[in-house]
């Protein structure tokens, strides 16, 4: 990354908002990844429906969501998107006593989506725990990473796996 700069700060280090004005406004999206590992039992209580709480996947779905609609409120110097699309899935993976969140953020504008994508993912991910917490302490939230990009004046982008 020879020659990259960190954009959120001006010439004397001060951190600024991006001016994004003079960026063509195009189609964007990212997508993100993570991992809430549990003991087998909790992910039997999330698949069968039987948390006391209620429905942790369709709970922590909908809060990702709404995680990714103010991410602007929630990490300082984000721009307010007027996004097109936010999809949260999450998937529990028996084999590795896990559920697997993956979230995709689309808009039509002069900066990108990451910081949705990767906010949804980590609310859904905290909804998760926070709903079923009170039957596993030991939860563990991990892997959350941007997996792809796309869109803007640095192009596409994949992660390597």
């Amino acid at each position: 990354m020879a020659g990259a700069s960190l954009t959120h700060l001006d010439e004397s280090g001060t951190a600024r908002m991006v001016d994004v004005s003079d960026k063509e406004a195009t189609e964007r999206t990212a997508t993100a990844e993570g991992y809430v590992r549990m003991r087998p039992e909790t992910l039997t209580l999330i698949v069968k429906g039987d948390a006391s709480k209620g429905d942790v996947l369709g709970v922590a779905r909908i809060a990702g969501i709404m995680a990714a609609k103010r991410t602007h409120e929630l990490i300082p110097l984000c721009h307010p998107l007027a996004l097109s699309k936010v999809s949260v899935d999450l998937e529990p993976l028996a084999d590795q006593n896990a559920v697997r969140v993956e979230a995709t953020a689309k808009v039509t504008g002069r900066t990108g989506v990451e910081m949705e994508a990767l906010t949804a993912v980590s609310v859904a991910c905290l909804t998760v725990y926070d709903m079923v917490k009170a039957v596993d302490r030991g939860i563990e939230i991990t892997g959350i990473r941007l997996t792809a990009k796309a869109g803007g004046r640095s192009g596409d982008w994949r992660s390597g796996d």
